[in-house]
């Protein structure tokens, strides 16, 4: 499974820099001079870190082989990413990774099989976006409402608070 690490942005002056809205908790691994990055369109790529730099809170990229503001403009709206097998696993047993979690049954306290999970939204609260026949429901990603994640049984379990299912 491909997995987005940051999207090109803008370029950066005129020697060929851009601008990386950044999609990982891994910066310095990730952007690190000579990481090598696959690209969305692949024909953009592959795309090989000369220089990363922060400026204004903002992650600036130079990619090897990219020397001007033109060639840097074609690459805005690319997508760099990885190789979901790149990702080291996290020793802290309530660490979990979105594709770890998507796909999941989710089940009440009870037992009851109330959908899936879809997707994972970052916002300033994390939310489970669980698939249901009524349509799609938002689970914030706390203890209170998700007590166990059980990753070898394929389930996630929900404590909801009434209505949130029905």
């Amino acid at each position: 499974m491909q997995l987005v690490v940051g999207r090109i942005g803008k370029p950066h002056g005129i020697r060929g820099d851009v601008t990386v809205d950044v999609r990982t908790d891994d910066v310095d691994a990730r952007f690190a001079p000579g990481a090598t990055l696959v690209t969305d369109p692949v024909s953009a790529g592959p795309l090989t870190v000369a220089t990363a730099r922060w400026h204004s809170g903002r992650l600036v990229v130079r990619f090897a082989g990219v020397a001007d503001r033109d060639r840097a403009e074609e690459l805005r709206g690319t997508y760099l990413v990885i190789d979901s097998a790149e990702i080291l696993t996290s020793s802290d047993p309530d660490d979990f990774h979105d594709q770890q979690l998507i796909g999941l049954k989710v089940v009440t306290t009870s037992g009851e099989e109330i959908g899936t999970v879809s997707e994972i939204l970052h916002h300033a609260q994390v939310l489970v976006v669980v698939d249901t026949p009524a349509g799609d429901r938002y689970v914030p990603f706390v203890a209170a409402l998700v007590p166990e994640v059980d990753l070898e049984g394929g389930r996630l379990v929900v404590d909801p608070p009434g209505g949130l299912f029905d």
